[in-house]
């Protein structure tokens, strides 16, 4: 069992900046992908960005150029460092881990989110 604590979540004004982190803890693969989803209200969740343990990273289309995704493998967790927040950035982050090289979200382990509003 993968355990996932979320945390770093709050109010922000438009263009301000947060900076998530999330550590897993419990049985963790030694090749795994970590990432970062979100689910605004009446919307499907969708994909932020996620890293593998090697580093390789992928960012939604929507966030590209003011998100960062990083990881200190050594402590289980990873890192989102929002910048230049929106008010359509407002969401519940869920942070996921899958083992291998990507999140299959269906079977991957979940945190159980941190709230994210950004005021206009």
């Amino acid at each position: 069992q993968v355990q996932l604590v979320e945390s770093g979540g709050g109010l922000v004004q438009a263009g301000g900046s947060l900076r998530l982190s999330c550590a897993a803890s419990g049985s963790i693969f030694s090749i795994n992908a970590m990432g970062w989803y979100r689910q605004a209200p009446g919307k499907q969740r969708e994909l932020v960005a996620t890293i593998t343990t090697g580093g390789s990273t992928i960012y939604a289309d929507s966030v590209k150029g003011r998100t960062t995704i990083s990881r200190d493998n050594a402590k289980n967790t990873v890192y989102l460092q929002m910048n230049s927040l929106k008010p359509e950035d407002t969401a519940v982050y869920y942070c996921a881990l899958s083992e291998g090289w990507y999140i299959r979200v269906s079977s991957a382990y979940w945190g159980q989110g941190t709230q994210v509003t950004v005021s206009s």
